[in-house]
């Protein structure tokens, strides 16, 4: 980017509304800045000196939608943060959105003078942006694109990804591989989808910043993935902590509006040409995120058990036909959950009475009553192998489902 020219372009506007004025990326990462005015507040101190305003500040801007802006728009203080009121105008090339250009201004006081003088600037910064970032969207889409294809299931796409990341000397020669995928789960897609995006896309890249790793990130779909070269097994601990802290990043852009998970797939043993494994092991294991036992937002693949293969049937096919018929009369017959609870708990304690009694805080006598009404609705027999194995496998996808 012609980081002079816009230099000049921030601080003739500057000087012109005597406010202080800066240019930021689409994610909220400071590009540059003019002097301050005395107008200045905790916020744009930080973003000046580290380069960063920090997520919590970031995320309240992008809560604003204002990746959807077309002219400009306030954003609203905020005390905790010690953030003051701003204009924030998108600048916007062939409907792109290059960055940024953020005002403060604590009254709401600027003149439509003012206003207009920063529509025009971005007018001028769009052209002045737009070269460099199509040239390193251009990368960016090239390698994202490579990478998507070399954690593909087919042997003929993960081919032609590898050549395409060996051609842009992308192509990692460690010897093992491993998968965090972490995902958004919006509570409402159309407010927060593309925000999501932008809380991920900020997450992958500030973990993939610390050097002492081989890293490579994209999105496919709605998850980040995050793919780690080594050339010797990563503990378990040190692959959780990258998940929390993609999260944790995540989490802080979006201020709390959305739930966020992760799961992490077995180290695979082969490098990038074997990093699909743990691709598609980390997406079963992130599908399973909040709905297992204890609720844990990050899910190792190997911690799954039987859980494990049912994790990557397609999400499309989970729905009631897979249960089978004694589970769907027992949850139909059983509004309250205490029975398919009891069920539950008797079946992952491998049909101690004893331990589920325990784990219930149920007397001995109600856990037998509550089994034999759980064999009535049934019909099956809870002593037979078979029989637990099918409740047992049927309460799986029940819990998967959601």
């Amino acid at each position: 980017m012609p980081g002079g020219r816009l230099q000049d372009v921030v601080d003739d506007l500057a000087e012109r509304i005597g406010r202080s004025v800066a240019v930021n990326d689409p994610r909220v990462h400071i590009l540059c800045a003019s002097r301050h005015f005395g107008d200045e507040d905790r916020v744009r101190v930080r973003a000046v000196l580290q380069r960063d305003a920090g997520s919590a500040a970031a995320g309240h801007i992008l809560a604003q939608g204002v990746d959807r802006w077309t002219a400009p728009g306030v954003i609203p203080p905020r005390a905790d943060l010690g953030m003051r009121a701003r204009l924030c105008a998108p600048i916007r090339w062939r409907h792109h959105l290059l960055g940024l250009l953020v005002v403060i201004d604590p009254d709401g006081d600027l003149p439509t003078s003012s206003i207009d003088a920063v529509t025009a600037a971005t007018h001028t910064l769009a052209p002045l942006m737009y070269q460099d970032f199509a040239a390193g969207d251009t990368e960016r889409t090239a390698r994202e694109g490579a990478l998507r294809q070399l954690l593909d299931s087919s042997d003929t796409v993960r081919e032609t990804g590898r050549d395409a990341l060996a051609r842009g000397g992308w192509l990692p020669s460690s010897r093992y591989a491993t998968v965090t995928v972490a995902t958004v789960a919006a509570d409402s897609p159309a407010d927060h989808g593309g925000a999501a995006e932008v809380a991920l896309r900020t997450g992958l890249e500030r973990v993939a910043a610390d050097r002492s790793w081989r890293t490579e990130f994209c999105l496919i779909g709605p998850h980040g993935v995050l793919l780690t070269f080594s050339d010797r097994p990563l503990p378990d601990e040190s692959l959780g902590a990258r998940a929390s802290a993609l999260l944790e990043q995540a989490r802080s852009v979006l201020a709390g509006t959305a739930q966020c998970v992760a799961g992490i797939g077995e180290t695979a043993d082969g490098g990038a040409e074997a990093a699909w494994m743990s691709y598609e092991q980390a997406t079963g294991a992130a599908r399973t995120a909040g709905v297992r036992p204890g609720g844990d937002d990050i899910v190792h693949w190997e911690q799954l058990g039987a859980l494990a293969p049912l994790s990557l049937l397609p999400p499309d096919r989970l729905t009631p036909a897979l249960l089978p018929g004694p589970l769907r009369t027992l949850l139909a017959q059983d509004p309250s959950g205490r029975l398919t609870e009891t069920l539950t708990a008797y079946l992952d304690h491998a049909g101690s009475a004893p331990r589920t009694a325990h784990a219930l805080h149920l007397h001995r006598t109600s856990l037998y009553y509550r089994l034999q009404r759980i064999t009535e609705l049934t019909g099956l027999d809870l002593a037979d192998g078979d029989n637990r194995l099918t409740l047992h496998l049927g309460l799986r996808l029940h819990a998967l489902m959601g």
